[in-house]
């Protein structure tokens, strides 16, 4: 069954469906066989002519290449003490590179430009494939969504496209998050994948999101706090079924779940405040004389510019070669099937560096940067509960800090010119919000209200050991330090 996921503004659209099992009789493979002449009769019809399959399993690491990936990465910071942390910070590159973590990430956000420049150059539909289509194709098509479409950038949207992709579209949180402890051979951090990726583009393009990285950083934590039903079960019947009490023995009723959304459950205004990006280039409102010339245009403005759609060569290929392609669905990997395209090897390339030549658009397409250094590690969340590792007085939370405190007294100013502009009489000093105090936040605020004290300050061993009998300096305020680089 082809499952819609989204549609790009030229018509093409993005779909994703679950693999036929490679064992098979022959009246299941005449029943495929039908089943296949069907949707290429259906997608024959204009303007859907083209459709590009794309194995994922193929294409992409399999759940068990992810999951011994991240078992590794995640030991990297699994420190007792300063000592293991210092000795390990002085091969850390090479340990990092051997996980294979951060170049599976790679191959991720490379499948997914793959996928956009389908949908938006070559004007192609994307059928998605893998054995369940609730694991792989929900991060490539998440990621396309956030890529193409700025409302994916906002809080309500990127909630929006996580309820629909994952939480209705079946992905296994109970198995893959391992929530039971029951069986660690289904268990995969699919979707911490995603978040791992979508941070790659908030850090590349933080103007270009409503969220910020801490918004990131708490959803992932909450992935595995087993009181919000959203990451909880493995499809919306079992979690309908649970919710009602249908399922549970037991005189006190159904349970009574939290959604994740609600983040007052788990962090007080202040802290709430840090999950929106106070630098958010929030896309213009177009006036309403244009919005009636405009109502049937589609109102996403590209980066790239638009090319003409490339004419079929073959007008009726999908029902001249019906028989030939379900041959080779059905006795062959469909991986084979895809490298046989006739498309030159190097449009991808020139389709990023084409892209990355021009001025960024943050309300249109966003192509993340993949070569070399460009991916890097997740900090707030991997390195935050280090002492070493911490900024103490610094980092992107305190930078945060700053801005919403200058914002807050933009607005305070703001309201004071409105009251003189308009001559109140009744104009009192205590209506004009009040400025929050300004605190030393560390890097590990919102997660951890008091600060601790770290025996050394976050400088990579090399800087710590030339700096080691320099007193003077390790004894000053930390305002007077410079720490605004990060250990990696």
């Amino acid at each position: 069954l082809q499952i819609w996921c989204w549609s790009c503004h030229n018509g093409a659209a993005l779909l994703k469906m679950s693999a036929f099992p490679k064992e098979q009789d022959d009246s299941t493979s005449q029943m495929q066989k039908a089943f296949l002449d069907g949707i290429y009769k259906t997608v024959s019809k204009p303007p859907y002519e083209l459709l590009r399959l794309d194995d994922l399993s193929s294409s992409l690491p399999s759940l068990q290449d992810i999951q011994t990936a991240y078992t590794r990465f995640k030991q990297l910071f699994l420190i007792d003490n300063s000592t293991d942390f210092w000795a390990t910070d002085v091969k850390w590159f090479s340990l990092l590179e051997s996980t294979n973590w951060l170049e599976i990430i790679r191959r991720v956000l490379k499948k997914a430009i793959e996928v956009a420049e389908c949908l938006e150059i070559q004007h192609t539909n994307v059928l998605l494939i893998e054995e369940s289509a609730t694991d792989l194709c929900c991060v490539i098509s998440s990621l396309v969504q956030v890529m193409m479409d700025s409302y994916s950038r906002t809080k309500s949207g990127f909630q929006s496209l996580i309820q629909k992709e994952w939480v209705i579209g079946g992905h296994g949180f109970l198995d893959r998050c391992n929530h039971l402890h029951k069986s660690e051979k289904e268990e995969a951090p699919v979707f911490l994948l995603l978040l791992n990726c979508v941070w790659q583009l908030v850090q590349q393009y933080p103007p270009a999101f409503e969220f910020t990285e801490t918004y990131l950083t708490v959803l992932s934590d909450s992935l595995y706090v087993p009181i919000f039903s959203t990451f909880f079960f493995n499809s919306q019947h079992q979690r309908d079924t649970n919710k009602s009490g249908e399922s549970l023995k037991t005189q006190s009723g159904p349970f009574r779940f939290l959604t994740v959304w609600d983040w007052a459950v788990q962090f007080d205004p202040k802290a709430q405040a840090f999950l929106n990006n106070p630098l958010y280039a929030e896309k213009p409102k177009p006036d309403k004389s244009q919005r009636k010339t405009a109502r049937f245009k589609h109102q996403r403005q590209l980066s790239l510019p638009l090319t003409q759609a490339k004419p079929s060569t073959k007008r009726g290929f999908f029902r001249e070669e019906t028989d030939h392609l379900i041959k080779n669905i059905l006795g062959k990997r469909i991986g084979k099937f895809i490298n046989s395209s006739d498309e030159p090897p190097n449009s991808l390339r020139e389709f990023y560096d084409s892209w990355h030549s021009k001025p960024v658009d943050y309300h249109g397409l966003l192509l993340p940067r993949i070569d070399g250094p460009e991916i890097k590690v997740w900090a707030q969340r991997y390195l935050r509960w280090i002492p070493e590792a911490q900024l103490h007085g610094g980092g992107t939370i305190a930078t945060a800090a700053k801005i919403l405190d200058l914002m807050e007294e933009v607005q305070s100013l703001q309201v004071k010119m409105d009251e003189e502009h308009s001559q109140a009489v009744s104009g009192d000093v205590h209506s004009v919000p009040m400025l929050r105090n300004s605190a030393r936040l560390s890097s590990l605020f919102p997660f951890a209200l008091l600060q601790r004290q770290s025996i050394k300050p976050a400088l990579p061993t090399s800087t710590w050991k030339d700096l080691e009998d320099e007193d003077d300096l390790v004894k000053r305020d930390d305002e007077f330090v410079d720490l605004s680089g990060d250990m990696l």
